[in-house]
C-alpha cells in the first residue's frame, strides 16, 4: 500500500511523453528531460520490447502513468479486467504518479475513441467521486485527476469546472492534474477567462502540469475554435499562462505532451527547455 496522502512523486522538473522512437536519445542526452509519462494503455502486456525499454528507463528515470481508458465519467460501473491490467502495470513499475481524464468514452458495451466531456452535477460528482474512489482502492495509490479541453456547455450544469474538481478532491482525496493547455483552449471556445479559472483552481492539490498543443480552426459562426490535438509545439498564450501558474502555484512538475506528428527529440528537447527556464527560477 503506498502512501496516499501524497499526490505525485514527480520532481519539480520538466518531462516528456515517452515514444520508443527517442529511446537511445533519452539514454544518450536527455538534456533537462526529468522525467517521462506513459500511457498506461500501451504497457499492459507481460513482455516483448516496450516493457523491456520501459523497465530500463524506469531505472534512470521517475516514471508517471496517464491513463485514457477507464472513463472514470462513465455511467457503466468501471471495466474491472481493465483495472485489474492497471493494477498491475503499477504494482511492478510503481510509478511516481498515477492519473486519468475527467471524461468518459464508453456507452453500453462499446468504447469510443475519444474523452467526452460531462454536465457538472450533483449526480456527476458522486458518480464520478465513487469510481475515483474505486480506482484509488484497487491500486492502492492516489491518483491525479485532469480538467478537460471542452467545445460545450451543458444546459443542465449547476456548478464552475472549478468547483467541481475541488468537491471531487475534498471528497476522494485525489490530486489534480492541470492541463494548461486545456485551459487556453476551453476558455477561447466558451468565451471566458483563462486567467480566472486560474485564480480559482484548487492549486493546492494539483500534483502535475500540462503543456500541449492545439489545432486552431472557426465554427460555423466563425468564431475562433481550438481543438486540443498535441500535435504541435505549445502556443505563446498557453506558456503566458503557464508562467502565470506557476507563480501562483509554486513549482509543480510539468509535462510537454506531443503524442501526434510526433517531432524529432531535439525538438521535445527545446519544448522541455522552454518550460524549464519558466520552472527552474521558482524552483530554486
Amino acid at each position: 500500500m503506498r502512501d496516499m496522502s501524497v499526490p505525485s512523486r514527480l520532481p519539480h522538473a520538466v518531462g516528456i511523453g515517452y515514444k520508443s522512437r527517442h529511446y537511445a536519445d533519452l539514454l544518450a542526452d536527455p538534456g533537462p528531460v526529468g522525467w517521462l509519462e506513459i500511457h498506461a494503455e500501451n504497457y499492459m502486456g507481460d513482455g516483448g520490447r516496450p516493457i523491456a525499454q520501459l523497465r530500463a528507463l524506469a531505472e534512470r528515470f521517475p516514471i508517471s502513468v496517464h491513463g485514457v481508458g477507464l472513463s472514470i465519467g462513465g455511467e457503466r460501473p468501471l471495466d474491472r479486467d481493465h483495472l485489474n491490467r492497471l493494477r498491475h502495470l503499477c504494482d511492478w513499475l510503481d510509478p511516481a504518479s498515477f492519473s486519468e481524464h475527467l471524461a468518459w468514452s464508453t456507452h453500453d458495451t462499446g468504447y469510443l475513441n475519444d474523452l467526452l466531456p460531462l454536465p457538472y452535477t450533483d449526480a456527476t460528482l458522486a458518480r464520478v467521486g465513487a469510481h475515483i474512489g474505486q480506482v484509488q482502492d484497487v491500486l492502492g495509490r492516489r491518483m491525479l485527476l485532469e480538467n478537460p479541453s471542452t467545445y460545450l456547455a451543458f444546459d443542465e450544469t449547476t456548478m464552475e469546472e472549478v468547483d467541481f474538481l475541488s468537491e471531487l478532491a475534498r471528497r476522494t482525496g485525489c490530486g489534480l492534474l492541470l492541463d494548461i493547455n486545456n485551459v487556453f483552449v476551453s476558455a477561447t471556445n466558451q468565451g471566458t477567462d483563462a486567467r480566472a479559472y486560474i485564480d480559482a483552481f484548487p492549486l493546492s492539490h494539483v500534483g502535475e502540469v500540462h503543456l500541449g498543443g492545439h489545432d486552431a480552426d472557426v465554427d460555423d459562426t466563425g468564431r475562433p475554435l481550438l481543438i486540443d490535438s498535441h500535435g504541435c509545439a505549445v502556443v505563446d498564450p498557453v506558456w503566458t499562462l503557464y508562467r502565470y501558474t506557476i507563480a501562483q502555484s509554486g513549482p509543480r512538475p510539468t509535462l510537454i505532451e506531443w503524442d501526434t506528428d510526433v517531432p524529432a527529440f531535439a525538438t521535445l528537447r527545446a519544448e522541455a527547455a522552454r518550460a524549464d527556464a519558466i520552472l527552474s527560477p521558482v524552483t530554486a
